[in-house]
């Protein structure tokens, strides 16, 4: 059930989070919509499209125009579980996202980030 909500919510509503977590350790929105691009293949006019028509996380992760192949390689825990070990397709997506931003959040460089 509680899967389902966050699937339901706007992602436009999360982004601004995403945003200020990065800002609050000195990272910079455009570090935010970087990784965002690299994840799913939104540029920077797609992004604002999502954000505008405030879809939800599903539509968001279904419509992204170039998932990164290179995503799998994300691993780690995010909110006490292993990114790699979540079974649920979406869910993996969202945890992903949350764990590169994260990421950025503690400082690493955007190379490690991105996988380069």
């Amino acid at each position: 059930m509680a899967a389902h909500r966050i699937y339901s919510m706007s992602f436009a509503s999360v982004y601004p989070h995403y945003v200020a977590k990065a800002e609050k350790k000195g990272r910079t929105k455009a570090e935010v919509d970087t990784i965002i691009e690299w994840l799913t293949g939104y540029d920077r006019a797609g992004l604002k499209t999502v954000l505008d028509d405030k879809s939800d996380f599903e539509s968001f992760f279904a419509e992204a125009p170039r998932p990164n192949p290179d995503r799998a390689l994300i691993t780690g825990v995010v909110c006490g579980v292993r990114v790699e070990e979540v079974e649920e397709p979406l869910m993996r997506e969202i945890r992903y996202l949350d764990k590169l931003i994260d990421e950025l959040a503690r400082g690493k460089a955007m190379e490690k980030i991105l996988r380069s």
